[in-house]
């Protein structure tokens, strides 16, 4: 039997996976000014997303706060709140309530296609050829867990430009190899290992 235990815990797993992906994405960009677009952009995702939260009050400063909790405090941007601290927080962040999940693309994660939307709405510029990347790099990372241990780059962009309706420019984008995204054998194609459980053996 495998465990999780290689992979690494979600701050707020109500988000999941890939819009952690973006928090990490977002703490190596060196720029203040561009990191804090792309921090902007997630806040938008989120909420897109999680659209029952916009009832919640001040649902804007929480998302906020949400943020710098997925960052382990240490993303340094122009908030129009005041960044927090951990000591801000002893307890747990508000419960998010879960989205309603699209199985187009599943493989690829249900955030997916809000990130898409959220991108397709964005003027041209930095802060959306930084969010487009980002959306292709977690789509090749589902890709590979989900599927083989190789995938072109063509393939990831042209399933891109189908979720996009087209409306995105994907040319020059390079994805790094295969490899550099380690992805442990705990993580490989649990929908797999799943069917595999059912199957017992006859004696």
């Amino acid at each position: 039997m495998e465990y999780n235990t290689e992979r690494s815990t979600l701050k707020i797993p109500e988000y999941g996976r890939n819009v952690q992906r973006m928090v990490d994405y977002c703490l190596t960009i060196e720029d203040k000014e561009h990191r804090s677009k792309v921090a902007q952009s997630i806040i938008d995702v989120i909420g897109n997303l999680n659209p029952a939260i916009r009832d919640a009050p001040d649902y804007a400063h929480k998302l906020w706060d949400h943020l710098f909790i997925m960052s382990d405090f240490e993303l340094d941007v122009n908030s129009p709140y005041p960044i927090p601290t951990a000591e801000s927080f002893v307890g747990l962040p508000d419960e998010v309530p879960y989205p309603v999940k699209s199985r187009k693309f599943r493989h690829y994660g249900s955030i997916v296609k809000t990130m898409v939307e959220r991108a397709v709405s964005m003027e041209d510029g930095e802060e959306k050829e930084a969010l487009i990347y980002g959306i292709a790099y977690a789509m090749k990372r589902n890709y590979l867990k989900f599927n083989k241990d190789t995938v072109d780059d063509k393939t990831i962009l042209a399933d891109l430009q189908e979720i996009a309706e087209g409306k995105l420019k994907v040319d020059g984008i390079e994805l790094p190899h295969p490899k550099a995204f380690n992805i442990s054998a705990a993580e490989r194609n649990p929908l797999g290992k799943k069917r595999n459980k059912k199957k017992k053996r006859r004696f």
